[in-house]
């Protein structure tokens, strides 16, 4: 924040733990998050490696009260695309962008690249952490999320649906080679509740699916309902 004004940002939004959660600590930083930013595979009209539909991420941002940016992209115009809608939402006043990265440098540095070329501040509120305290964290500020996609050969089929628990946690630690956050890509999560939502989502018709190596979690019946206080 410069001379007492709030900053203006957006966060980089793919409906999963991360995001969220970077989201939530920006929120608590002091900024103000005026918008989501979604990308969707042009093709499919889902989040790329989630595989979440995009009417569910239209619904997180009903739920958070939080206005929502989508663009499609395939992956050959990923970057190209990326830039041109966060040329667009600049005309909100935006200055910077709250990104979900733990610590991937190459993501870290791709995302540093492209502020650089639009001239906004990045903030990382999740670098760094380690995974274990910071999917604890998560769990204990009151967020409710799903696993909605694993790597087949690495996660099976047992673990799509899972909620993040202190179970999920548990269980999960006892496995070799999976990064406890997935920051490597072994799983994706969807969240459906949190200290940033007003609503909650409740998903009430999914079945899993396997497509080339990945396992998903196919949403197909959902609506907002009220939180119980």
């Amino acid at each position: 924040m410069m001379g007492g004004t709030v900053e203006k940002t957006f966060s980089s939004w793919s409906g999963g733990k991360d995001s969220a959660f970077a989201c939530y600590k920006a929120l608590g930083q002091g900024l103000e998050v005026v918008c989501l930013l979604n990308a969707v595979r042009k093709r499919y009209g889902r989040v790329a490696f989630h595989g979440v539909r995009r009417e569910l991420i239209e619904l997180q941002a009903e739920a958070m009260d939080i206005p929502l940016h989508q663009f499609w992209v395939n992956l050959d115009n990923y970057e190209e695309k990326y830039k041109a809608a966060v040329q667009k939402v600049k005309s909100l006043g935006i200055r910077g962008g709250v990104f979900g990265d733990i610590f991937l440098t190459d993501g870290r540095q791709w995302v540093e690249k492209i502020c650089r070329v639009m001239r906004l501040k990045p903030t990382f509120p999740l670098w760094e952490i380690k995974t274990e305290r910071l999917i604890r964290n998560f769990v204990a500020a009151g967020f409710e999320a799903y696993v909605v996609a694993t790597q087949a050969n690495l996660l099976g089929k047992e673990w799509i649906g899972r909620r993040l628990d202190k179970s999920f946690i548990r269980d999960l630690k006892r496995l070799k080679n999976i990064d406890i956050c997935g920051e490597n890509g072994e799983f994706h999560t969807f969240v459906v509740d949190g200290p940033i939502f007003k609503k909650r989502i409740q998903l009430m018709n999914t079945r899993k699916v396997l497509i080339r190596g990945y396992w998903f979690l196919d949403i197909r019946g959902y609506q907002l309902v009220e939180k119980v206080l």
